[in-house]
């Protein structure tokens, strides 16, 4: 710029004009294709994610004859993120077209006047070549700004997109100062705990109200309850999935809170209701949460013992055995194979603490049966919390918590509270009603 000037202050003024509609079009582009640019990534991650949901419930689609349903409403995402990809294509060349039209327009009217100075003896053929030329080593770069603008305005908003999950508040941490517990004696305790989801915290009743609840070391107890009354919850806090609201949950005596997180879930093992496993082999799923210190010789045998007290013998008859590789979630494997494994899974981390939310539901009676007397033996030293929602788990536990109202209603052994609390008697019938099925199904 500074040489077109100085062969010519017009032509070089002339030039420096034509950035001024560059500029506009170029405020205007930034906000429109950024914007554009965010929908976009959001309507292919809502595409993606109707995609993989269609692919993991394929056969509910199937039997329920949802298919045409699934598929226009994938087609219709997909056409919306087709027009957005093309209203986005249209911005950007829309600019291009500025940033390529306006510097030639400018030339074109700049040859007109630089052959009239010429014509006039104000400036020479040379100054006039000289500053096309230098018009010419600009115009590359100028014309290469509006697909790397749109590039940039691209990366920015997925940047965008990935610090909101980056930058979310992890509101359970570990302290800053985390406590070693003195004495690991397998205790849990929950004093006056309450709990609300943080949506509903003020607006609702809380889901646990006040809870005071004391397992002894060693103890297995079994929670039973209504449908919705919590049990689940409640389990989360023991390792800190959730946080109490109010209250105290102790670990060997010690607050959760206290404790630093890793070392805390070290000491409990989980098994939900809900049964995730992954895309790796099934010894890898099993030994998940096994001890880091266990040599090769001692993890197999943790492995065997975790597969025979869930029952899961049957992997050992798959293609590859205990490293038959399993589908994403073990989609290739049945509810009750499932089940076993994420149970075996829990038992081979060898917790301290162990909490099982009903990990048995998917079996039937005497698989049930074998996985219980085993569990006995396991379960001898181990402090177990576990949900019931069958009788038949209710007799593995040495006492009974009934939760209602977001309360411990009664703590006793079976038979002690089927005998003096009414409410109980009427979940224990709940509970019998909702097993017959099953005992009927494997009758046949």
């Amino acid at each position: 710029l500074i040489l077109m000037f100085t062969h010519s202050w017009i032509l070089g003024l002339l030039y420096l004009l034509g950035s001024i509609p560059i500029a506009i079009k170029a405020y205007r582009f930034r906000n429109e294709y950024r914007a554009a640019s965010r929908l976009s990534q959001d309507q292919a991650g809502d595409l993606a994610t109707a995609v993989e949901e269609s692919v993991h419930g394929i056969r509910v689609i199937k039997a329920f004859g949802r298919g045409p349903h699934i598929y226009e409403g994938f087609n219709t995402q997909a056409k919306s993120l087709q027009e957005t990809e093309i209203a986005k294509a249209k911005t950007l060349a829309s600019f291009l077209l500025t940033v390529v039209a306006v510097p030639e327009t400018i030339l074109g009217i700049g040859l007109f006047i630089g052959i009239a100075q010429v014509a006039n003896g104000t400036l020479s053929v040379g100054a006039l070549v000289a500053y096309f030329a230098i018009a010419a080593v600009i115009a590359g770069p100028v014309e290469g700004m509006g697909m790397l603008l749109g590039m940039t305005l691209s990366t920015k908003t997925a940047l965008d997109r990935h610090f909101e999950v980056m930058d979310s508040a992890n509101d359970i941490v570990s302290p800053e100062q985390p406590r070693i517990p003195g004495e690991r004696d397998g205790s849990v305790q929950l004093r006056h705990v309450r709990f609300a989801y943080p949506d509903t915290a003020g607006t609702h009743r809380p889901i646990l109200a006040d809870i005071d609840l004391e397992i002894r070391p060693g103890e297995t107890m079994a929670l039973v309850g209504i449908t919705g009354s919590g049990k689940s919850t409640l389990l989360n806090l023991i390792p800190r999935l959730h946080e109490a609201t109010a209250g105290e949950v102790l670990i060997h005596g010690q607050n959760v809170k206290d404790w630093e997180l890793d070392q805390l879930r070290t000491e409990i093992a989980v098994a939900f209701e809900d049964t995730t496993l992954f895309s790796s082999t099934l010894r890898d799923n099993v030994l998940l949460g096994a001890p880091a210190s266990l040599d090769e010789h001692e993890r197999e045998a943790l492995l065997t013992e975790a597969l025979d007290v869930a029952q899961a013998h049957f992997t050992y008859s798959l293609p590859q055995g205990v490293d038959t590789l399993i589908g994403e979630e073990g989609l290739s494997l049945s509810g009750g194979q499932r089940q076993r494994i994420a149970l075996a899974r829990a038992i081979a981390a060898r917790p301290s603490v162990l909490v099982l939310d009903d990990p048995l539901s998917a079996l039937d009676v005497r698989t049930e049966e074998l996985v219980t007397e085993k569990l006995r033996e396991v379960l001898a030293g181990t402090t177990t919390l576990i949900v019931a929602h069958r009788p038949s788990t209710v007799m593995l536990a040495d006492r009974v918590a009934l939760l209602r109202d977001g309360r411990i209603d009664a703590v006793g052994s079976h038979t002690h509270l089927l005998s003096t609390n009414e409410h109980y008697r009427f979940v224990i019938a709940s509970l019998d009603d909702e097993e017959l099925p099953i005992a009927e199904e494997a009758s046949r």
